[in-house]
């Protein structure tokens, strides 16, 4: 009985962190979601990555990227199904993605944007920065190789 009580402190003990990389790999559900609502901005970024069009894959050799602002995507789930438009806002807090054609309306007439899970969506057109020019060029160069 006290080597029960020893081992149940122990695992409130790890708990205790505010976040952990090691959660992730965990099958508990309680930790997967400790680790989505705590994790750092430089990890909630990659998880809000989309998959890219048949093209788009083609072009860059990877078949998935994060969603930045002004890239045009076509959502796959959901009531607003089959919709395209440009992202307006990216809300990292929340982790969802919000979209100019994605619209409710309210009883008062005015209209509000709708949060959608990046997952249920696929970027067709990106906007090319710096960074994701470095990336294409990366993907490139490994495409000549093979």
């Amino acid at each position: 009985m006290a080597v029960h009580s020893q081992n149940r402190a122990y695992s409130c003990i790890k708990m205790r962190n505010k976040f952990s990389k090691h959660w992730i790999s965990s099958k508990q559900k309680r930790k997967q979601k400790k680790y989505r609502i705590n994790a750092p901005l430089h990890l909630r970024q990659k998880m809000m990555a989309a998959n890219l069009s048949k093209e788009l894959r083609k072009k860059y050799g990877k078949r998935s990227l994060e969603v930045r602002k002004d890239d045009k995507v076509k959502v796959f789930r959901g009531e607003f199904k089959k919709k395209e438009g440009k992202i307006i806002k990216i809300n990292l807090k929340k982790l969802k993605v919000y979209i100019d054609t994605v619209q409710l309306t309210k009883k008062d007439g005015s209209k509000v944007n709708l949060p959608i899970d990046p997952s249920n969506v696929q970027i067709i057109e990106i906007v090319e920065d710096k960074k994701r020019m470095k990336q294409s060029k990366l993907a490139e160069k490994s495409m000549e190789k093979k």
